[in-house]
């Protein structure tokens, strides 16, 4: 049996090609906030109507600004957790029109690394 060389280019079906609706806009973002405790976590809204949630503990901050963060471009959301003295802590940015639908299941999966000591 003898099998063709692939030519150049490559191959796909018209199915493949077809648009897709994709979601867009910010959305809802007590998605976001509903995921925060009083109990764990403390909740400001400053003279700018942005809102920033830190954990109790310190290590946890989320702040969202729906007219962007001041000093940035268009950043929407920070999300920032410290590290320790081993590890290095990290810290995520998405910009004003990302859909909160996206940041609240990057936040949920944030918490569910987290753990009482």
């Amino acid at each position: 049996m003898t099998v063709a060389p692939a030519g150049p280019g490559f191959s796909t079906t018209v199915e493949a090609l077809r648009l897709r609706q994709w979601q867009l806009g910010p959305g809802q973002p007590t998605l976001v906030m509903d995921q925060f405790s009083t109990e764990d976590f403390h909740l400001i809204v400053d003279d700018r109507a942005d809102v920033h949630v830190s954990s109790k503990d310190g290590r946890f901050y989320l702040g969202w600004f729906p007219h962007g963060r001041p000093g940035t471009d268009g950043e929407g959301w920070k999300i920032a957790v410290t590290g320790t003295a081993q590890v290095r802590g990290y810290h995520l940015s998405f910009d004003t029109e990302t859909p909160a639908d996206v940041v609240a299941a990057t936040v949920a999966s944030v918490l569910e690394t987290a753990r009482r000591l």
